[in-house]
């Protein structure tokens, strides 16, 4: 591919992110579409309250652009909580270091690379990237040991900037446990693998702590299986359906009967009133048919915190198998399906997963052998006419087929990428839907490593350079002939994967197209269209690391790659802090846990750059240079391992002293017993269906089902009293029995809900930013 190539696939690309951006700026004034490019629950606010029509609506303006660079790191971190601030920090990394990269290599080394060889340059328009790279100095040149200079700074520079943003996110993470002491996952521990005996798990579980943690034992609840609680939801919502019936005084008297619409057609039904004194044992049918659903799977609560902490850090039985303890999730982290899965049957899952993905990667390889197919067109001339005579005219058309239409097929294959990783790593069994996203963001970053980086130099070398692979010691070699040769490829992908994907990501185009289409055919009941978003982290981190990859192996091989990077890098800054402050919503945080996949990914770029260096010195014959290489490779490896033991434990557990210090100062305020009432009803497996019309009124059953069922699973050695009535049930914390609240919310809007929805939309002139509660 040739410069005639890039010129197209970046003219074609602008000229996309150039109109998909100010169609945004138009569409986000629109009343109709607040839905989409802003949060539910702003978009709800006086909607039938529209102004009338202006010019305004219909103008681009780039508002959102200041209003996104004028957000500070505390804001984001009240909307998006300390996930979000990790977020940025990854891309202020790669701005500072690729800027510094980008401003030595474009000065020193590109122009060595271009005159690093005494030929005759043919026409800008068809000359060969080559010709910009590392390939294009002689062997033993003189000036390799720049290309060795720079890439010591380079990596000084990354380490520094590694070094200090780790240290500075494990101080935010510890100040993240400190101002949180309402979290009430630190109370509780996870325990499964329990063996049935006496009546029930409960039993077991109630028998275990109160015999081995006696003085810090509060109380426990059970898990139930899946199946069970779909059942008691869909029993909640037939009851909603009768009790909101016209003629309800006639048809449902307090007497008992079989109604059937309870869905169970033995045991009569009967509607209290507030005011009843029944209990949880006037109804042991109820709780015994519970006991009969319950898994092997229990949350167990604490009085303090350090004492959670060290059950869940200690071996409970000689067989490690069983009472196996973890620290819990938080209330609306928790992936209850998961937690019924046997824990003796983790480890086939794993390993099904890991075969999967592994089937899934070699499979890929085809479509990644087709795009590279055509890069080298020039090489398919031989056997194919038509490519002889569309190589021979050198137009538009072979430029777009061999520029852009490459990228854009390896991008439109990727799309599927993070939807099966995210399947497989939820089969895999975490207990948090927070672990589930960790857990895909590593699987999509190394299948697109490897399949995006290191499948396109294999298959675009394996006609011609793999028979020559003799020896392990082949491949750096191999590697360094094909990232140079790549670098169109790759300076196309980022245009058409990150600019214009960016684009897409302001647009949201399929969110918007579903809305359209609820409005046109359902007459604008949610049908197709989507409720609250959260943040794709196990897409969007997966892609800046490896966009990260392709500057670090390219600053000194191909320099010509880090312009389009750093514009794509601050394009990211300013796109999805918008998108932080209008369109997600944060259901979880994990405390930062998304860094030490950052910085893993970091170092591995670092090393594979030295590697592809060491190679490119290797064929050059520079002894010299090659030695200093090995040596910064050892000296890269010193660092890393340093990091991981000074920083690296502060995200794997919670310090002890941070926990008795919280638990210190909740003993002098009297808290503690505020959260010991709060943990009887802060963990609920009864979850109503998120959207309809009907779920304030489900709610209200849930939180009854709560302290009829899920209390009575509880084997408290605590004084503080059982939710026991609706009206009791209703004074504990709305979002607690709610998995789609918010635990980190924002600031308060500026906006009053009297507030008209186009004010709300053209607040670009304002000097408040929303935050969403």
């Amino acid at each position: 591919m040739n410069l005639g190539g890039l010129w197209t696939s970046a003219g074609i690309n602008i000229a996309l992110c150039a109109g998909l951006s100010s169609l945004y700026s138009v569409l986000r004034k629109q009343p109709t579409n607040a839905c989409v490019y802003f949060e539910q629950r702003l978009a709800q606010v006086q909607a039938q309250n529209q102004d009338s029509f202006t010019l305004d609506r219909f103008v681009p303006s780039a508002g959102w652009i200041v209003k996104a660079w004028e957000t500070t790191e505390e804001e984001l971190l009240a909307i998006g909580g300390l996930d979000a601030v990790v977020f940025f920090r990854i891309v202020l990394f790669c701005i500072k270091v690729f800027s510094v990269a980008g401003a030595v290599c474009m000065c020193l080394l590109l122009p060595l690379n271009y005159l690093g060889k005494p030929v005759h340059h043919r026409r800008f328009r068809t000359e060969s990237l080559t010709a910009f790279t590392i390939v294009n100095m002689t062997q033993r040149s003189e000036w390799l040991w720049v290309h060795c200079a720079v890439l010591y700074f380079i990596t000084f520079c990354a380490c520094a900037l590694l070094y200090i943003e780790s240290k500075s996110i494990a101080k935010k993470r510890i100040a993240y446990i400190l101002g949180n002491p309402q979290k009430l996952s630190l109370f509780t521990v996870l325990v499964r693998a329990i063996p049935f005996s006496g009546d029930s798990y409960s039993d077991s579980v109630n028998k275990f702590f109160t015999n081995y943690y006696s003085s810090s034992y509060l109380s426990h609840q059970m898990v139930y299986f899946p199946g069970t609680i779909r059942k008691l939801v869909k029993d909640a919502e037939k009851m909603y359906d009768m009790l909101k019936a016209p003629n309800l005084a006639h048809k449902c008297l307090p007497r008992l009967g079989r109604c059937g619409l309870c869905g169970v057609s033995k045991k009569p039904f009967r509607i209290l009133s507030k005011g009843s004194d029944d209990t949880d044992d006037d109804r042991p049918g109820y709780v015994e048919d519970l006991r009969e659903k319950e898994c092997a799977a229990a949350l167990v609560f604490f009085r303090t915190r350090y004492a959670a902490l060290v059950a869940a850090e200690t071996l409970q039985s000689p067989n490690p198998m069983l009472w196996v303890t973890d620290m819990a999730p938080e209330p609306p982290d928790v992936f209850w399906a998961n937690l019924c899965v046997p824990y003796k049957l983790l480890w086939v899952r794993k390993l099904g997963v890991y075969l999967a993905a592994a089937i899934l990667m070699v499979f890929f390889f085809v479509p990644v052998s087709f795009v590279q197919s055509l890069v080298y067109l020039d090489r398919l001339k031989e056997n194919f006419l038509f490519v002889r005579k569309l190589s021979e005219k050198r137009n538009f058309i072979f430029d777009m087929v061999t520029g852009y239409l490459p990228s854009v097929m390896l991008t439109l294959f990727m799309y599927s990428v993070p939807p099966l990783m995210s399947t497989l790593a939820a089969v895999e069994g975490p207990i948090a839907r927070s672990g589930r996203k960790i857990s895909a963001c590593r699987k999509v970053m190394f299948f697109i490593v490897w399949n995006v980086f290191f499948s396109n130099i294999l298959s675009g070398s394996v006609l011609e350079r793999f028979d020559n692979l003799s020896s392990l010691w082949d491949i750096p070699l191999q590697l360094a002939n094909g990232v140079p040769s790549l670098a169109v490829f790759f300076m196309t992908y980022i245009l058409t994967s990150g600019w214009t994907g960016l684009a897409c990501e302001l647009m949201q185009p399929v969110a918007l197209l579903c809305h359209w289409l609820d409005i046109l055919f359902f007459k604008g009941k949610v049908v197709l269209g989507y409720g609250p978003m959260t943040f794709p982290y196990h897409t969007e981190i997966a892609r800046l690391l490896h966009f990260g990859l392709l500057g670090f192996t390219g600053s000194v091989t191909a320099p010509l790659l880090l312009p389009f990077l750093m514009i794509y890098f601050v394009l990211a800054y300013l796109v999805y802090r918008n998108q932080f402050i209008n369109v997600y919503i944060t259901k979880y945080d994990t405390g930062g846990l998304y860094w030490p996949i950052a910085h893993n990914a970091i170092i591995f770029s670092l090393l594979l750059t030295h590697v592809i260096v060491l190679g490119v010195f290797t064929n050059k014959k520079a002894e010299v240079c090659s030695s200093c290489t090995i040596a910064l490779i050892i000296l890269t490896l010193l660092f890393h391992f340093y990091c991981r033991q000074r920083f690296f434990p502060v995200f794997q557990s919670t310090a002890a002293q941070v926990v008795m210090e919280m638990d210190r100062q909740d003993e002098h305020s009297g808290r503690l017993k505020e959260f010991h009432e709060r943990l009887n009803s802060s963990y609920c497996q009864f979850q109503s269906s998120p959207g309809t019309s009907k779920d304030r009124e489900l709610k209200e059953l849930n939180d009854h089902l709560h302290s009829s069922f899920c209390g009575g699973s509880f084997k408290s050695n605590s004084l503080a009293p059982l939710p026991k009535s609706l009206d009791q049930g209703k004074k504990n914390d709305d979002h607690e029995c709610q998995g789609s609240n918010d635990e980190n919310p924002g600031k308060k809007s500026n906006y009053a809900p009297e507030n008209s929805l186009a004010d709300l939309l053209n607040y670009d002139a304002e000097d408040s930013i929303i935050y969403l509660n």
